[in-house]
């Protein structure tokens, strides 16, 4: 399976964008500061994700989310977690 993860930053309240095949590994490696773009965001929380069978569809639902019309829509779906 390939995940589409959101994370958010309980220090700043961002939003980072990911995909990965081992979603708790890729979790794991976010909290423990392993991951250079969010090193500084942590701590962190998941607070959506999406599988596919495709890395293809994946990768595409990646882009589409971190389009300005992706943001828009996600933050319509998840807008109690941003609170």
């Amino acid at each position: 399976m390939y995940y589409v993860y959101i994370l958010k930053s309980q220090k700043f309240g961002t939003l980072y964008t990911g995909r990965t095949t081992n979603l708790k590994h890729r979790y794991a490696s976010h909290q423990t500061g392993s991951v250079k773009s969010t090193k500084h965001k942590r701590p962190l929380v998941l607070i959506f994700y999406e599988a596919f069978i495709s890395n293809k569809d994946a990768i595409r639902r990646e882009r589409y989310l971190k389009t300005t019309k992706g943001k828009s829509s996600l933050k319509q779906i998840i807008r109690d977690s941003l609170q």
